[in-house]
């Protein structure tokens, strides 16, 4: 792992107050909702966002409740410099949630976040 992905995990467990490296190389942000992904694959930064991306954005866009939600989005955006709306969280989770196209999420990541490459034709 680099030191850059190791610095955003470092940053995640600052950002989200009760999360933690579980034993099984997962990161829980939100232990109260079960909001984790997997750090097994995670080797660079880039790695660390778009698993942010696949996975911490369905739980924003579909599943947490009204009390739940804007806080997790609230420290998803502190930790990635962002500043998504919950709009913009639904296009997101329907462009690159589960992972269906990691060159697609690198791409918006280099891009510095340019929503126009997740819209469709």
């Amino acid at each position: 792992m680099t030191q850059t992905a190791q610095v955003m995990i470092e940053k995640a467990l600052q950002v989200f107050p009760k999360s933690y490296v579980h034993r099984n190389e997962e990161i829980i942000l939100e232990p109260r909702n079960n909001v984790y992904f997997r750090l097994v694959d995670v080797e660079t930064e880039i790695d660390f966002k778009c698993k942010m991306f696949a996975w911490v954005s369905r739980p924003i866009a579909k599943s947490l409740n009204k009390y739940w939600a804007p806080r997790v989005l609230k420290r998803f955006n502190e930790l990635l410099g962002t500043n998504f709306t919950k709009d913009e969280m639904y296009l997101i989770y329907d462009r690159l949630g589960n992972d269906v196209n990691r060159a697609l999420t690198v791409r918006f990541i280099e891009s510095n976040y340019d929503m126009e490459l997740l819209k469709r034709d």
